[in-house]
């Protein structure tokens, strides 16, 4: 083929494709392993795994049959694989993780997260691999051009490539949701090939692949335009993605549900008879009673990480002298809150990073909740001795920091100890307590001597029943926290290696019970069970 602009074409929507997949590849994999920086790193490494194979693969197939039939027909091959992917993916994920989840006693998430993207992606991005070396044997006739014909083949790759990272990003995954992004760039794929062996008529084969993958591809679309990631549950009140989720809410009589990560976790609960949730939205409310919510007639409160805010709706409900903001990245969310959980309208909330938004305020208040998530890890940026320092400045002097740590354990050096030495390195007066039923502990921050004893005397002037029981067990659990040297900084900061390690703990403790099953008696005992 001399036709030189529909090569660099083919290398150009090669690379954008490329790019397509692999931030495809992290939201197809996020509700179910979430989308951490190790995540992305077991997405990148295995995508690198692929193309360089690729690329080896692709020269010495062209110098030895140099036939773009050949290179058309695998880019087909590619384009079908891709688009198979929102029909089955979720299936194997699923199916891999249940496999493994009975054979691997560590780094379950990492594991299953490395192969689930092994089997997935590596054979459509191989095929990929093999565009570029193939097109410079194509592309170059003589040594006197072949710098310049190669220059153009890597600028129309990295064109590509960059409108393939900001197009699934921005505009295509918000707008339609994963599976359609994969459908949308395997159809770039396929049409590219089929104009291929239509204009330049090409062997037999060739073309009688092409209408046999139309079909295919119009199956793919007519199974696979459905986003559902979730696909065990039924009577969802939303399912969707934004830029930052995968968001899911779901309700019963009792409880409206925000979920992020389909296999892990709950972000936001809101109860409908409007009480306590038992939950450490509660366990966080001692938080305005150390900086004297019954004393003052304004208590100012900022919620980092808003989510759904149940804990603004709760402060709103029982004090009646809060003025509350809150901050969410995601503004979807926000959204969603308004709709489903009843976030009150004179709670204001900004559309920003937790830490950004320190950055720009001058503002200081009685109360400042950390609750900041990605998914079901704790963002690197809120994590450190930096951050915890600009959240005191932007304490008054009396002021508490609380913060929802999740994923409690008693192991040595697990990701709370290290969360709660670095407050420690902070803050002079930092107490925690375990909530109860639940993974969490909530941390109490302050650098006012007197918080405990402001708690308890803001606590007996409270009138409300339930909430002054609630706060006697609260006051019951407090302990002071001895610190250690475990301190997180900008510059070292391992959250992700710590909440996946933790993560693991959980995973193994929850599923222990169906171990001993299975190895006593086998897949017959636990289909026994179900």
């Amino acid at each position: 083929m001399k036709n030189r602009l529909y090569l660099y074409l083919t290398e150009f929507f090669a690379g954008m494709s490329v790019m397509a997949v692999e931030l495809g590849a992290s939201r197809l994999l996020a509700p179910y392993f979430s989308s951490s920086q190790i995540v992305w790193t077991i997405i990148i490494g295995t995508i690198m795994i692929a193309m360089a194979l690729g690329n080896l693969y692709g020269g010495k197939a062209a110098d030895k049959d140099p036939n773009p039939d050949k290179l058309y027909g695998r880019i087909i091959i590619a384009a079908l694989w891709i688009a198979a992917i929102p029909v089955v993916g979720k299936y194997i994920i699923i199916g891999i993780s249940a496999l493994l989840i009975f054979t691997v006693n560590s780094n379950f998430l990492i594991i299953a997260g490395f192969v689930a993207c092994m089997v997935i992606f590596v054979f459509p991005l191989f095929l990929l691999g093999t565009v570029t070396p193939s097109l410079v044997k194509f592309s170059v006739d003589s040594l006197d051009d072949s710098g310049s014909v190669v220059g153009k083949l890597n600028a129309s790759n990295t064109i590509g490539s960059i409108i393939g990272t900001f197009v699934p990003t921005f505009i295509s995954i918000p707008a339609v949701g994963t599976s359609i992004t994969f459908l949308i760039f395997a159809g770039i794929l396929l049409l590219l090939a089929v104009i291929y062996f239509v204009s330049t008529r090409g062997n037999f084969t060739g073309a009688r692949r092409v209408p046999i993958s139309i079909v295919i591809f119009l199956i793919c679309c007519l199974l696979g335009h459905n986003n559902s990631f979730a696909f065990w549950q039924s009577n969802l009140t939303y399912e969707g993605e934004s830029i930052y989720n995968y968001l899911q809410v779901y309700e019963n009589d009792r409880e409206v549900v925000l979920s992020t990560n389909v296999l892990f976790g709950v972000q936001s609960v809101y109860l409908k008879d409007k009480g306590l949730t038992g939950m450490y939205y509660d366990y966080a409310m001692a938080a305005p009673y150390m900086a004297g919510v019954k004393e003052k007639d304004r208590l100012d409160i900022l919620i980092l990480g808003n989510g759904t805010g149940t804990y603004a709706t709760q402060c709103e409900r029982y004090f009646n002298n809060t003025s509350i903001k809150g901050v969410e990245i995601d503004e979807k969310i926000t959204k969603l809150a308004r709709k489903y959980f009843e976030l009150p309208e004179d709670v204001e909330v900004t559309t920003y990073d937790g830490r950004a938004y320190l950055n720009v305020i001058s503002e200081k208040y009685d109360v400042i909740m950390v609750d900041a998530y990605q998914d079901i890890t704790i963002p690197f940026q809120m994590s450190t001795v930096e951050f915890f320092t600009m959240v005191k400045e932007h304490l008054k002097d009396d002021g508490v920091m609380v913060v929802n740590m999740n994923m409690h354990s008693g192991a040595e050096g697990n990701i709370n100890e290290y969360l709660a030495d670095t407050i420690s390195e902070v803050f002079d007066q930092v107490c925690t307590v375990d909530v109860s039923g639940s993974t969490n502990r909530e941390l109490f921050a302050s650098d006012n001597a007197d918080m405990l004893q402001t708690y308890r005397l803001n606590v007996a002037l409270e009138q409300d029943g339930d909430l002054t029981a609630m706060m006697g067990r609260i006051g019951d659990h407090l302990e002071t926290y001895e610190a250690g040297g475990h301190i997180m900084t900008d510059d070292k900061a391992a959250v992700e290696l710590l909440g996946m390690r933790m993560i693991d703990e959980l995973i193994q403790n929850e599923v222990s019970y169906y171990k001993t099953i299975y190895q006593e008696k086998g897949i017959r005992g636990l289909i026994d069970l179900l």
